[in-house]
């Protein structure tokens, strides 16, 4: 790979497999907060037309390669490595996503590469539970093999993961399980509800449930959620996962809010692994005499 197809990668795309995501977002432009640093506003901004980065806090910015250096700490010639093993994977700017238009699956099996089974221990996902509620997805991009984790969606497509990969197979779509009960449980990423499952210890959901696969899905379950007595939001700590809360009121009778039951935690898989949200520093007050 050249460095200027590498600066054609999407940087928005690249920041999505990282689990970063904006807080604001326009058609030209999304404002992040920084990666680089505690970042209590939005000061990062990704220009989605020019493809570039900006950060307001450090007065740096510049391509995708730029971005890549700064963010895993290497060289030139380390990103450009990092960024063209993984080329498959990524979208590239103004183009449709090779995930979406030039992937091909080969094999779906019952999930056993030992690779994925340490990834999802990793994530502290009972692997019981992993085995029942996912499969072991190989498909091509680009004359390319890959593996990883996959969850099927409603649509026939699926959500796949694996330790350096985070995308999707079309169609996307969100997943409801249907136990004819009278609650749902709404989840925002597969992640959470295998976690949810691996701290209750059980390996099938014992109400019914909807995974967004992405919040901007919503639209595609809310017939499904809203037709419950009770529903049971499980969403992320951020501003996307409360807007979404505020969404699900506004159709749903009774809509039960469950992230501050893991306040001090993005999501609930790092509810599971124990990793606490970066707090922002507190400035020490001087004594005033």
């Amino acid at each position: 790979m050249e460095a200027k197809e590498a600066n054609n990668i999407s940087i928005k795309h690249y920041l999505s497999g990282l689990n970063i995501f904006p807080v604001k977002e326009k058609d030209r432009y999304g404002m992040y907060r920084s990666p680089f640093r505690p970042d209590t506003e939005p000061s990062f901004k990704v220009d989605y037309r020019q493809n570039l980065w900006y950060d307001f806090g450090t007065g740096e910015g510049g391509t995708m390669v730029d971005l890549a250096m700064k963010i895993n700490q290497c060289t030139f010639a380390e990103a450009m490595q990092k960024l063209s093993t993984n080329s498959g994977s990524f979208s590239f700017h103004g183009k449709q996503s090779p995930i979406e238009s030039n992937i091909h699956i080969t094999k779906v099996l019952p999930l056993a590469s030992s690779a994925l089974l340490d990834y999802l221990a990793e994530r502290k996902i009972n692997l019981d539970v992993a085995r029942q509620q996912c499969s072991e997805i190989h498909y091509a991009v680009g004359g390319k093999a890959y593996f990883a984790v996959g969850f099927a969606n409603d649509a026939g497509g699926y959500e796949v993961r694996n330790r350096y990969f985070k995308g999707s197979i079309s169609p996307k779509c969100v997943r409801t399980i249907r136990q004819s009960k009278d609650a749902c449980i709404v989840f925002e990423g597969f992640w959470d509800f295998l976690s949810y499952l691996t701290i209750k210890g059980i390996s099938e959901p014992q109400n019914d449930v909807a995974v967004l696969n992405s919040v901007a899905n919503l639209p595609k379950a809310i017939d499904f959620i809203a037709s419950h007595k009770e529903v049971y939001a499980c969403l992320d700590n951020d501003d996307a996962g409360r807007r979404t809360v505020q969404e699900l009121k506004s159709v749903c009778k009774n809509v039960s809010d469950q992230a501050a039951h893991y306040s001090q935690f993005k999501d609930l898989n790092d509810y599971l692994r124990g990793i606490k949200m970066e707090q922002p520093k507190q400035k020490k007050r001087g004594m005033k005499l």
